[in-house]
């Protein structure tokens, strides 16, 4: 029998049907609609895809980022400051939902290591704008190429259909707060 003993005690767990109750309200629903995808083996089903997709999707960037003795915080963060040239610390806040202590540690490391510059703000010198280095600006390359290309991957193998069918799903994963954020593009 292959595996190791955590695979073959684990194995039987991922086939063995759920027990508890749905929780989608059916009356939410519209009527005609195909409703055999709110089931509970499948709304697990969509949480171990996602739980699966992000560890794979992640794998490769962590690789490279213990190199730099860095974490996914820092990822996300050197991420949305490139996506973002001159983004404040208070939006990168709001964005990333860490504490301000947090984004501090993780910031300080960053302008340390020559990865991202701070600058004041244009009206409110009390106000911090964040841009990656040339330096950043590489390693924000090299942390996303694998990623981008991850993805043009799956688009191409799912199709137009699905990939527009997969946004619509992550969008609703999101709070209804930041959605405005990608309904604006």
């Amino acid at each position: 029998m292959g595996g190791t003993r955590q695979s073959r005690r684990i194995a039987p767990l991922l086939r063995r049907p759920a027990r508890r109750g749905i929780y989608v309200n059916m009356a939410d629903l519209k009527s005609g609609f195909n409703q055999l995808f709110l089931r509970e083996e499948e709304l697990r089903r969509g949480m171990e895809l996602l739980f699966f997709a992000y560890r794979d999707f992640a794998a490769e960037p962590d690789t490279l980022l213990t190199k730099h003795d860095y974490g996914r915080a820092h990822h996300r963060a050197v991420y949305f400051v490139g996506r973002y040239p001159g983004i404040s610390v208070t939006e990168l806040l709001n964005i990333l939902k860490i504490t301000k202590q947090s984004l501090s540690r993780v910031l300080s490391q960053l302008v340390r290591d020559g990865i991202v510059v701070q600058r004041p703000g244009p009206t409110d010198r009390r106000q911090r704008r964040l841009e990656l280095t040339d330096k950043g600006r590489e390693l924000e390359e090299s942390l996303t190429t694998r990623q981008r290309e991850r993805f043009a991957g799956a688009f191409r193998a799912a199709g137009a259909d699905a990939v527009q069918g997969f946004r619509q799903v992550l969008l609703h994963l999101i709070n209804e707060r930041d959605r405005v954020r990608f309904r604006e593009r």
